[in-house]
């Protein structure tokens, strides 16, 4: 993943330099410089890193801070400080609520990834106990329906669509107010891929917007046009109001930082990110703990909620107390396993602790520990409870 790269880069400078002996001029203009490069292969708008240069160079004077400071610790800070300010749009977008029924629009550009993300969007918030709906508005491009179908049956998620309608508008209507009827809290409103220029797709959009008045537009965007997300972003603003954006393919472009960084300059939120085809690939995007991970400084509190959706609240008494006794059997481990097949991909868990380089586990390692721990579990289904 290219994030990884870029992580792996600045976690590297830091590193340089925090083994060298007198942190001095050189030694801060050294590591300046490899982030630097390291933001610029990401596609970052080069004026943002070098305000994010200066800005560090004025906070960290090195004549002024007195020998009791730890450098390290204030270069790292402000380092970690910039890099939030550069993705962070200041201010939160839309929350859904459990219950109250939302209705959540999709648009973005043809080739997005956009029915991909309704999906992963959709089963993400089930997983933590909404009522998903998923509504095909999209008669524009051949096969929408069916891809939509194909990944709603999937994650078991209840859709409407239609083969005969041409009319995106009606469908949109009809399927929000069929999902209304079912008391579901989460309609998701998929719609026809446009380009900026095509204004009769915007018109379309624009019409959709008004019939199901969505509390939430959402703009789904491929990190691999890198800087030209600000223009398109903006266009797709002043058509309808976007309030949050989600950018796919986050796993094989090195033009995801400045997607990101794009993004942020429009004021608008990034609210997950895309890293890859499957149903789980999918991580909320919270500039903090992301920044957090980038510079290898993990994220617990991520971490910590991994661990609650996975291991339910009134197993975990249960588990410290059998630990905590000396007992670890087999099919304790068995369980572990299975909890860590539940938390999503390896590499994505293991990126939240604390001083894990995601260079330490390249894509192809990843699914071969995952093949291993699954196969370890295979041994054991052929045991008896004797031998666990």
């Amino acid at each position: 993943m290219v994030l990884a790269e870029l992580g792996g880069s600045i976690s590297r400078a830091l590193q340089q330099m925090s083994s060298a002996t007198v942190i001095d001029e050189k030694v801060l203009n050294e590591c300046l410089n490899e982030i630097t490069r390291a933001l610029l292969q990401s596609d970052v708008q080069f004026k943002l890193v070098r305000d994010m240069q200066t800005n560090i160079k004025k906070i960290v004077n090195l004549d002024d801070l007195a020998a009791g400071h730890n450098k390290r610790k204030i270069i790292q800070q402000a380092i970690f400080n910039e890099l939030c300010k550069m993705l962070d749009p200041g201010k939160p977008s839309f929350v859904p609520k459990k219950g109250k029924t939302s209705v959540v629009m999709f648009v973005g550009l043809q080739g997005s990834g956009k029915t991909t993300t309704c999906t992963k969007y959709a089963y993400y918030h089930q997983k933590k106990g909404w009522k998903p709906a998923l509504v095909c508005a999209d008669t524009f491009r051949a096969g929408a329906f069916d891809q939509l179908k194909q990944n709603a049956t999937k994650a078991k998620i209840p859709f409407y669509g239609s083969y005969m309608e041409s009319d995106p508008v009606k469908i949109a209507v009809e399927g929000v107010e069929r999902f209304k009827k079912e008391n579901c809290d989460l309609i998701i409103v998929d719609t026809s891929g446009r380009h900026k220029q095509e204004a009769a797709l915007f018109e379309e959009m624009r019409q959709v917007s008004e019939a199901t008045k969505p509390d939430l537009v959402i703009f789904v965007m491929d990190s691999s046009i890198g800087q030209a997300a600000f223009d398109q972003a903006l266009a797709f603003k002043q058509s309808v109001s976007v309030g949050a954006v989600i950018v796919t393919k986050m796993d094989g472009h090195a033009k995801g930082g400045g997607a990101l960084s794009a993004v942020a300059a429009t004021k608008s939120p990034v609210i997950f990110f895309g890293t890859g085809e499957h149903m789980d690939e999918f991580e909320v995007f919270d500039v903090k703990p992301f920044v957090s991970r980038l510079l290898g400084m993990g994220d617990w509190s991520g971490f910590m909620d991994k661990i609650q959706e996975v291991v339910p609240m009134d197993q975990q008494p249960e588990l410290l107390q059998k630990l905590s006794e000396g007992h670890f059997t087999l099919r304790i481990m068995y369980e572990q396993f299975q909890n860590l097949l539940k938390m999503g991909p390896i590499g994505q868990v293991f990126s939240m602790l604390p001083g894990f380089s995601a260079e330490l586990m390249p894509k192809g390692r990843e699914k071969e520990s995952q093949a291993k721990i699954k196969r370890y579990m295979t041994m054991m289904d052929s045991m008896t409870n004797e031998g666990n």
